[in-house]
């Protein structure tokens, strides 16, 4: 198969899809890999390193697209990419198609196939290829968080761990998944005093005995929420719903509970936000004011580490590309079912069912396109 790794030319994205190593992989197995010229300079990896894996360098982003079968990325394809994509070309990256409608408009038009990272799922439920990223970010808001209380950044002015004498910041986080829990152990490493809410009682039993002292759990719901907010430092979004738009946990109106200098860090962002005020930011002018309450909203936290993101993401991405390439997308799904859930459109037909039911679009079996 030809594979295509375009640059990534989203604001501030320094990742790469494919690390020269993963190239190696699919060289030796008979494939051929087209990297745009300095796609991956932003992770640390020269046009030299991805010749010497034995890839072929392109020149530009349309000569990549153009020679490609399958194209790897890290992002959604922004606006000037979308008349790039080809006719059933596969597309393999992070879609988040329930929230944003003109990408999932132009992928329609496209008559591509577009297999998303983030509904990859396996038997356990669990999604190998967003589980990386989100501990990546999941980890970066307490970091940025922590930053953000500073009262340069028109925080509250708390030091996240405290010191002797003085009490340590209140962390809440919502949602226990693999960003909640990560977000909780770099909190609790720090010394803050975390809550974590979530609404699976198996879920919070198990980060009840895994995590230290300083971590409690709590069950969510409307009420608790806002018996929370008027004490806590840091709030930390991280609800995910497999393939669909995130629900609003915190209205516009829970702002005026919340103290000046709050700090909210939404990682759901990418999926329409679990607060309702939250709109996606950059790394460039990553924060937002609402009734004194610092938002944090960057959509592609991830690419602010893209040396260690990079990896991770091709540790847990090239075995399916690997797949993918050696069998073809119709074969590959059909033997694989975790595969087979990450396809999201087919040759113009949405056949995701959180995609479709964020924008009222006719739902097409997936099997249809596979027998």
């Amino acid at each position: 198969m030809i594979i295509g790794v375009p640059k990534e030319i989203k604001t501030n994205e320094n990742r790469v899809a494919l690390t020269p190593a993963g190239a190696i992989e699919l060289v030796k197995r008979g494939h051929t890999v087209y990297v745009q010229t300095k796609a991956g300079e932003g992770s640390g990896f020269s046009d030299q390193a991805y010749r010497d894996a034995g890839a072929k360098i392109t020149k530009n982003i349309e000569s990549t697209y153009k020679k490609a079968e399958m194209i790897i990325k890290v992002k959604e394809p922004i606006k000037t990419e979308y008349k790039l994509i080809k006719e059933d070309q596969l597309v393999f990256t992070y879609f988040h198609f329930a929230s944003y409608k003109p990408l999932t408009q132009a992928m329609i038009k496209s008559k591509s196939i577009c297999l998303a990272y983030e509904t990859v799922e396996l038997p356990d439920r669990s999604l190998p290829l967003l589980v990386p990223m989100s501990e990546v970010a999941g980890r970066m808001a307490i970091q940025e968080g922590a930053k953000y209380l500073e009262k340069p950044f028109k925080g509250r002015g708390v030091l996240l761990g405290g010191v002797p004498g003085v009490p340590p910041a209140k962390v809440l986080i919502l949602g226990g998944g693999i960003v909640g829990t990560q977000a909780a152990k770099m909190a609790a490493g720090l010394g803050a005093q975390v809550t974590i809410l979530d609404i699976n009682l198996n879920r919070l039993r198990y980060l009840a005995d895994v995590m230290p002292p300083n971590v409690t759990t709590q069950f969510s719901n409307e009420y608790n929420i806002r018996q929370l907010i008027p004490d806590h430092d840091l709030i930390v979004g991280a609800v995910l719903i497999p393939g669909a738009k995130a629900p609003n946990l915190i209205t516009r109106k829970m702002l005026k509970e919340m103290r000046p200098g709050t700090v909210l860090v939404d990682v759901a962002v990418d999926q329409g936000g679990c607060i309702e005020t939250c709109k996606p930011t950059t790394h460039i002018d990553p924060t937002f004011i609402i009734d004194d309450v610092v938002h944090y909203c960057v959509a592609n936290m991830p690419g602010a580490v893209p040396y260690t993101s990079t990896i991770a993401l091709t540790n847990a991405t090239l075995p399916y590309a690997i797949q993918l390439a050696e069998k073809g997308w119709k074969k590959a799904c059909q033997e694989n079912n975790s595969l087979k859930l990450g396809l999201n459109v087919i040759k113009g037909k949405v056949v995701y069912k959180g995609v479709a039911d964020a924008f009222k679009l006719p739902l097409v079996d997936v099997d249809s396109f596979l027998s």
